[in-house]
C-alpha cells in the first residue's frame, strides 16, 4: 500500500514537472473538417508549448445556445467557448462567462492591440466579458471602373448610392441588387446595415428615430426599384454582379476569393475565363456608409469571441486564449481568411503584425492565393479598418438580447417588402414596425 502511494505521488510530481494539467475543452461552431483540422493543429502547438492537452469539440452553431445552457445547469461547461456576438450579454447575465478572466486576457495582450469597436462590444460594466478574436464586415461591393468612368464618388453614403443608381441603372445593367426575399436572413442583414448607416435603432422610441427610419426606407426603396423583379437574396446578387449585370450589391467578404476566380462553384462570368481576376481588379468595397441623419456613418460587423466559462480551469483557459491570439493566430485566421479579419491587429513589436499575417494567408477553394496578391494594400487596409467601427442593433443600448429577437422575427423583411411593393406608405411602414417591435420583449 505504501509502495502504491509512493508511486502515485511520484507520478503527480513528474506530471507537475512536465507541465501537465487537466485537459482544456474548447467548444467551437467552426465544425467543417478543414477548420477542425486547423484548430486541432493550433491545439497541438499549444500542448507542445505548455503541456496542457486540448479537446476540440465541434458544436453546430444553431445548437450552441441550448447546449451551453444545459451544460451550465449540469455544472459541465467547457473551459473555452468560441462564440458569436449574440451570446455576450445573455451568457454574462446568466453567469456562464467568467468576465474577470476575459479582462485578464485583454490586459495581458494589450487592449490597444485590438480593434476598438469589437473590443468595446465586449465591455460590460468595465469588464471584457469575452475576448474578440475575428470578424467580418458586410460591404457595398461596386464596379469601381464604372464609377470612375462616370465621375461618381464611392457609394459610402445614401446620396452617393442614389447618384450612382441614377447614372448607371439602365437596360444593360441594374443599378443595385437589393435583398427582397422575406424569408431569408440575408435580407435583414442587409436592412440592418442600411438602417444603421442612418443611425436608426429599433430600440429607440422618438420622433427623430422615426424620421431616420423614413429616410432609410426611402433609400432602400430606391435600391429595390433599381433591382430585378422577384424575390432576391445573396444568390441572385452574386450571379448578376459576376455576370457584369449589377453596379452595386451588398455582400460579405466571402465573395472576395470568388471574385478572383478561385472557386469553381461560383465563377465570375463577366468574360470567358472563369479563373480570371479581371472582375476583382474592377471592384471596390465600402464597409462604412452614412445617411443624412448620421453623417458619421456606420458599418455592420459580425464578431467571434473566445470566452472563459465559470466552470473552467481558469489559468489554463486564459493561457489557451492568449496563445490563440498570438502564436496560434495564423491557424485561426487561416480557417477562412476572406471572412476572418484580425481583430487583434498586432503586438508590442509590430502594431500591424497580424494584419500583415492575415493578408499573406491563402484564400480560395479550387485555387489559392493570398489576398495581398489579389487586392491592393489600400483595399485590404480599408476592409480591416471597417471592423474598428462595425456596429449592430442593440450594442449602443446594451440590449443585444432584445435586438436579436427583433432581427430573428424577420418583421422588418415583411413590412419593408410591403413598402417597396407600394402596398403601404413609408409612414404606415413606420407605424407597423413600431407596433410589432413593441410586442417583442
Amino acid at each position: 500500500m505504501v509502495k502504491k502511494l509512493c508511486s502515485v505521488a511520484m507520478g503527480a510530481l513528474l506530471a507537475a514537472n512536465a507541465g501537465w494539467a487537466d485537459t482544456v475543452t474548447l467548444w467551437t461552431p467552426e465544425e467543417q473538417p478543414d477548420r477542425i483540422e486547423a484548430q486541432e493543429r493550433m491545439a497541438a502547438a499549444f500542448t507542445e508549448k505548455t503541456g496542457h492537452e486540448v479537446e476540440v469539440v465541434p458544436v453546430t452553431e444553431k445548437e450552441l445556445g441550448t447546449r451551453m445552457t444545459a451544460a451550465f445547469a449540469a455544472g459541465d461547461l467547457p473551459d473555452v467557448v468560441y462564440h458569436s456576438l449574440q451570446y455576450l450579454l445573455p451568457w454574462t447575465e446568466a453567469g456562464i462567462l467568467d468576465a474577470g478572466a476575459g479582462t485578464e486576457v485583454v490586459e495581458a495582450l494589450g487592449a490597444d492591440t485590438f480593434a476598438a469597436g469589437p473590443l468595446e462590444s465586449a465591455n460590460v460594466d468595465g469588464d471584457y466579458v469575452s475576448v474578440p478574436v475575428d470578424g467580418w464586415t458586410q460591404m457595398v461591393v461596386y464596379r469601381k471602373d464604372l464609377f470612375e468612368a462616370n465621375g461618381l464618388a464611392a457609394p459610402d453614403s445614401y446620396a452617393n448610392i442614389a447618384a450612382a443608381i441614377d447614372k448607371l441603372h439602365g437596360d444593360d445593367i441594374f443599378g443595385f441588387v437589393a435583398a427582397t426575399k422575406t424569408d431569408e436572413t440575408f435580407m435583414i442583414q442587409v436592412l440592418e446595415h442600411v438602417f444603421l448607416a442612418n443611425g436608426y435603432s429599433p430600440l429607440v422610441d422618438s420622433a427623430e428615430n422615426d424620421m431616420k427610419l423614413v429616410e432609410a426606407l426611402e433609400i432602400y426603396k430606391k435600391m429595390a426599384d433599381a433591382s430585378p423583379e422577384g424575390e432576391l437574396y445573396w444568390k441572385q446578387s452574386r450571379e448578376l454582379y459576376f455576370a457584369g449585370k449589377a453596379a452595386m450589391i451588398i455582400w460579405s467578404p466571402f465573395i472576395m476569393d470568388e471574385l478572383a476566380g478561385l472557386r469553381d462553384s461560383a465563377p465570375p462570368t463577366i468574360n470567358d475565363d472563369p479563373t480570371s481576376r479581371d472582375l476583382a481588379s474592377r471592384t471596390g468595397f465600402v464597409t462604412r456608409v452614412s445617411g443624412p441623419s448620421n453623417p458619421g456613418g456606420a458599418g455592420w460587423a459580425d464578431t467571434r469571441f473566445m470566452g472563459v466559462t465559470a466552470d473552467a480551469d481558469t489559468d489554463a483557459a486564459i493561457e489557451f486564449i492568449k496563445f490563440s491570439l498570438s502564436e496560434g493566430y495564423g491557424d485561426i485566421l487561416g480557417m477562412a481568411a476572406e471572412g476572418k479579419f484580425p481583430i487583434r491587429r498586432g503586438n508590442a513589436d509590430d502594431p500591424e503584425a497580424y494584419v500583415k499575417l492575415w493578408a499573406s494567408l491563402p484564400v480560395g477553394v479550387d485555387r489559392h492565393a493570398p489576398l495581398a496578391e489579389i487586392y491592393p494594400q489600400d483595399v485590404i487596409d480599408g476592409i480591416v479598418a471597417g471592423l474598428a467601427t462595425g456596429n449592430r442593433w442593440g450594442l449602443a443600448e446594451g440590449n443585444l438580447s432584445r435586438a436579436s429577437k427583433i432581427v430573428n422575427s424577420l418583421l422588418y423583411n415583411r413590412i419593408v417588402r410591403e413598402y417597396i411593393d407600394d402596398e403601404i406608405t413609408a409612414d404606415e411602414a413606420v407605424t407597423r414596425i413600431k407596433e410589432e417591435v413593441a410586442k417583442i420583449d
